[in-house]
């Protein structure tokens, strides 16, 4: 499926109620800074670093194990975008995090890379 403006963009399969989907979907504000058929990138509402940047597939998985299981191409296009976006903000250093659980610090349900560069991080 194709994608638009914010207002006229198509979510290839969504949950009613999953927030990265409503971003996605446009019906809840973001400021993006990626966007292709597959795959929706905008800045945290709560940074971590100088540029922290949420990659989501527009398709809905609960997790990246899910995503790994049903999608591999998605996953490694999500890593690829983590890297051009590193490219633009810090000489292609970054850190991509993907929270798999409540316990692991996942508080939303829909798959997201976090990209953490535009500066150098602590371990």
């Amino acid at each position: 499926m194709g994608c638009g403006s914010s207002s006229t963009r198509r979510i290839m399969m969504s949950e009613p109620d999953c927030l990265f989907c409503k971003i996605i979907a446009g019906e809840i504000p973001s400021e993006k800074v990626y966007e292709d058929e597959t795959t929706y990138a905008f800045k945290d509402i709560s940074p971590k670093a100088a540029v922290h940047v949420l990659v989501v597939p527009k398709h809905h998985y609960a997790n990246v194990a899910e995503l790994a299981g049903a999608d591999a191409a998605q996953l490694a296009h999500m890593v690829q975008v983590a890297q051009s976006l590193a490219d633009d903000a810090f000489h292609g250093a970054y850190r991509l995090i993907f929270n798999t659980g409540r316990d692991a610090g996942q508080s939303v349900f829909h798959v997201h890379a976090h990209v953490l560069t535009g500066e150098t991080l602590d371990e």
